[in-house]
Order: C-alpha cells, then sequence, then structure tokens
C-alpha cells in the first residue's frame, strides 16, 4: 500500500520537536508513525498521519520546510527473519531500499514504511510473493 509520509526539517533547539506535535495535536491529526533522523543543525522527521495533506498544510502554514512523499507500507511476519524476507524479495527484483523505519499497527502487530526506488516494482513484487501491504 502506498502511504503518504510527511517529512519535516526541525531545527535542533530545545522543543522543536514539540512545536511540531502541538501544530498537529491542535490541528487534531493523530500521528500513527514518527522517525527522527538527526543532523548537526536539523532533525529530519517522517511522520505518518490520518491526514498527510492537512499535517504538510498545518506545518508549512506555520513556516516549517516539509514536503509529502509516497513510501510503502508492508506487514512483516511474526517471525525470525520476517524483515529479511521483505527485503530479499525488493533485493531480487532489483528495488533499492533508501530508508525504512518500523511501527506497530493496533490491529495486528509490526509494519514497516519503505521508501525504495521504484514504488511500482516493489509492490508488485511483495505482492506477488504473499506479503500485505
Amino acid at each position: 500500500m502506498i502511504i503518504k509520509q510527511i517529512t519535516v526539517l526541525a531545527e535542533n533547539r530545545r522543543g522543536g520537536l514539540k512545536e511540531i506535535t502541538d501544530l498537529l495535536a491542535d490541528g487534531g491529526v493523530d500521528m500513527k508513525a514518527l522517525t527522527i533522523a538527526d543532523t548537526k543543525e536539523f532533525g529530519i522527521v517522517r511522520i505518518i498521519a490520518d491526514n498527510a495533506e492537512k499535517a504538510e498544510k498545518l506545518l508549512s502554514d506555520s513556516g516549517h520546510l516539509c514536503k509529502l512523499t509516497d513510501v510503502i507500507g508492508v506487514k512483516i511476519p511474526h517471525r525470525v527473519g520476517g524483515l529479511n524476507e521483505v527485503l530479499g524479495v525488493l533485493c531480487d527484483a532489483g528495488v533499492n531500499v533508501e530508508y525504512l523505519y518500523a511501527f506497530l499497527s493496533e490491529e495486528d502487530g509490526a509494519r514497516v514504511a519503505l521508501r525504495v526506488t521504484d514504488n511500482e516494482k516493489a509492490v508488485k513484487a511483495l505482492t506477488a510473493a504473499g506479503f500485505s501491504l
């Protein structure tokens, strides 16, 4: 399944991340997943929300540099090597994974958000291999 992800540059300072979460909470946006990668001056905040377009508008209207990106959501089998199986399918299909992060689903366990070089090819390969997107 293709999911819209919001990527936000957050200044590395006290309260910077809270400003982002305040905006989303006050705007009624529910975050489903969040990851942060830091650089010296900024954090790269990636968010999956129940309403990505609304989240992006709230953040950009308040002056935050952000953009929407398509990622793939994949259900990970609950067994040793589950993620490895997903990565093997993508590797065999010639799809490079740029980054990924895991999160839990309230319904039934682990999910991974994958940013890949070719969404269409990845979705086709994962679906053919029997993975739930």
